[in-house]
């Protein structure tokens, strides 16, 4: 028996090359890992974000980047899922974390929004906090004089290889989740 489930994945960051490798949009990162895995088509405008849409086992994958920069990543989340009548069960957002430790990345549904603007965005939107979230740490400044804001929107100073095996390890846990809830597993 085969059943079309479409579910929603929303990789979080800030559009412009500018921004392009800061922490803050490592969940840009792991989604563009992600639709490379899978073989999704090239990103399209549409919904206030980038758009490629696939099937990955017998679902629907909407793979969205939002363009309304982070702390009105909902707008776009939002339009995406009412669209596609995606559930909340169906929605996973891809972020950074700074509670967690560089190179950390875990899996969570619903909870806090730790301060997080771009999940707050996300929550005002779909008017609840049970969505999957996919939580990529990138760790705090360590002067505790040094502002949060400034410190996401930095390059990582860790060694690309590193960056490059934990955005590996996010899209890993991405295709769990996807697997884990859709009719078919996902290839690895």
């Amino acid at each position: 028996m085969s059943v079309d489930h479409t579910f929603l994945i929303a990789a979080l960051g800030n559009p412009g090359p500018e921004y392009q490798y800061d922490r803050h949009n490592v969940g840009f990162m792991v989604g563009e890992e992600f639709r490379r895995r899978h073989g999704l088509p090239s990103l399209k405008s549409r919904f206030h974000g980038l758009t490629g849409e696939g099937k990955i086992g017998a679902n629907r994958v909407v793979l969205l980047l939002p363009m309304t920069f982070m702390n009105l990543s909902g707008q776009a989340v939002g339009e995406a899922a009412h669209w596609y009548k995606v559930p909340i069960e169906r929605t996973l957002v891809i972020h950074d974390e700074v509670e967690l430790p560089f190179g950390d990345v875990r899996l969570k549904e619903g909870g806090g929004l730790g301060g997080h603007n771009g999940l707050r965005s996300v929550e005002q939107v779909l008017r609840s906090r049970e969505f999957w979230r996919l939580r990529i740490g990138v760790g705090r400044p360590v002067s505790t004089r040094r502002p949060l804001a400034d410190y996401v929107l930095e390059p990582f100073s860790e060694p690309r290889e590193e960056v490059l095996l934990v955005i590996g390890r996010a899209a890993d846990l991405a295709e769990e989740w996807l697997a884990a809830r859709g009719e078919a597993p996902c290839p690895a």
